[in-house]
């Protein structure tokens, strides 16, 4: 069963970090595109950031750029997203999607987790 599971998620304030996690299972990253989604409440799906199958181009929504970066460990079969910085306005579901045919911020990947809650509020 092809599964993506995010983890990672919770509280933190103003200023702090977080590391999410998205896991794969069923099906080998290698060949994959991530990318990675918020939804805040109220608000239309955001696409933040993603990262090449072969690590080569990574992308972000300016309003990340600088605070959130994008990796993957292939052996480990998971990428992760280090938000640094966050702010408030970060505060969101946070969803990874994958593809093996496609990339983009604003791209229809084929397969999603079910997301994990970030909180950034003092």
């Amino acid at each position: 069963q092809v599964q993506l599971v995010e983890s990672g998620g919770g509280l933190v304030q103003p200023g702090g970090s977080l590391r999410l996690s998205c896991a794969a299972s069923g099906f080998t990253l290698d060949y994959y595109a991530i990318g990675w989604f918020r939804q805040a409440p109220g608000k239309g799906r955001e696409g933040i950031s993603c990262i090449s199958s072969r690590n080569t181009r990574t992308y972000y929504v300016d309003s990340v750029k600088g605070r959130f970066t994008i990796s993957r460990d292939n052996a480990k079969n998971t990428v992760y997203l280090q938000m640094n910085s966050l702010k408030p306005e970060d505060t969101a579901v946070y969803y990874c999607a994958a593809d093996k045919y496609g990339m983009g911020l604003d791209y229809d990947y084929k397969y999603w987790g079910q997301g994990t809650q970030v909180t950034v509020s003092s």
